[in-house]
């Protein structure tokens, strides 16, 4: 069996050992094609970033009941280092990739918040996220304190039923109580989530719709078609990570783009951020729609 990559295999190694089994050093080895010198260095790694693995009659397993860690303010720090090593092993799956979903939610329902869940989530975030698991599993309406709105531009808060996450808790979708539509609430944008004693009331009404690489929502979608320099072509891959699989080299200083998007809106800024370093070269309605946001701006200026 070929070894696959050291990240991907802790990470999925984490997933084996912590599922309810119990694995030999020799099942490990022979399951992820590496040798038992490998797997021993592997769980001393998984240990020394705070994830117990136990041991008995020569078999493996991370037990969180039994383990001393119980609650996730328990569990041990991570050094910088070792929070920006394990969320780049996890950002380095496809978004798309059953393995980084079953992670996900299996950190993030092992620990409740706290520690590992700010690998995927900032601090300040994690306890309205875990608000938001809760109303959740419980059916209940949340309001949104001081929800900042980049649309609307507007703070206010916000009465909504949440009911899924995009990826990586970057955006909670909830239905809007108000609007009667559903819609993605930057978690970063709100200030703080308080759960209420009402229960759904639109249950029935609760979808998702796919996100863009550039993270805006619709049910349908446009085909575009950029070409990007250098800079464009190193800032979108740092910026938008999903828009790495749509990228692809036209010479040794130019790439093309090209991809659906939901709306124009979330590839007009990046756009209108480099001017003279992207070219559009289709559909018309965008070149359309940065002529617009441009003279809007020219006039703007010259008011």
């Amino acid at each position: 069996m070929t070894e696959i990559p050291q990240a991907e295999r802790l990470l999925k190694m984490l997933l084996n050992l912590s599922s309810g089994l119990r694995y030999s050093a020799n099942e490990i080895a022979e399951r992820y094609g590496i040798s038992k010198r490998t797997f021993f260095r592997d769980r001393d790694n998984l240990i020394n970033i705070g994830f117990p693995v136990e041991q008995s009659n020569g078999r493996y397993w991370i037990d969180k009941i039994e383990s001393p860690f119980k609650e996730l303010h328990q569990l041990p720090y991570f050094t910088e280092e070792e929070a920006w090593i394990m969320r780049q092993a996890i950002h380095s799956i496809d978004e798309n990739n059953q393995l980084k979903i079953n992670l996900v939610d299996k950190l993030y329902s092992l620990y409740k918040f706290g520690k590992v869940a700010q690998v995927i989530v900032r601090k300040e975030q994690s306890e309205n996220i875990h608000s938001l698991v809760e109303a959740m599993r419980e059916g209940r309406q949340v309001v949104l304190h001081d929800y900042h709105s980049s649309n609307s531009n507007t703070i206010q808060n916000r009465l909504v039923e949440p009911f899924d996450f995009t990826a990586n808790y970057i955006a909670v979708w909830a239905y809007d109580c108000d609007s009667q539509t559903n819609k993605t609430f930057k978690t970063a944008r709100i200030k703080k989530v308080s759960i209420s004693n009402q229960a759904f009331q639109f249950a029935a009404l609760h979808q998702s719709l796919p996100l863009d690489v550039f993270r805006i929502s619709g049910a349908e979608q446009v085909l575009v078609k950029l070409k990007l320099n250098l800079r464009a072509f190193s800032l979108i891959k740092e910026e938008y990570p999903l828009a790495e699989k749509y990228l692809s080299m036209l010479d040794s200083y130019h790439w093309i783009f090209e991809g659906p998007v939901s709306s124009f809106e979330g590839i007009g800024r990046f756009i209108l951020g480099l001017p003279n370093e992207v070219e559009i070269l289709s559909p018309e309605a965008l070149k359309v729609f940065i002529k617009e946001k441009l003279m809007k701006s020219i006039n703007k200026i010259n008011e």
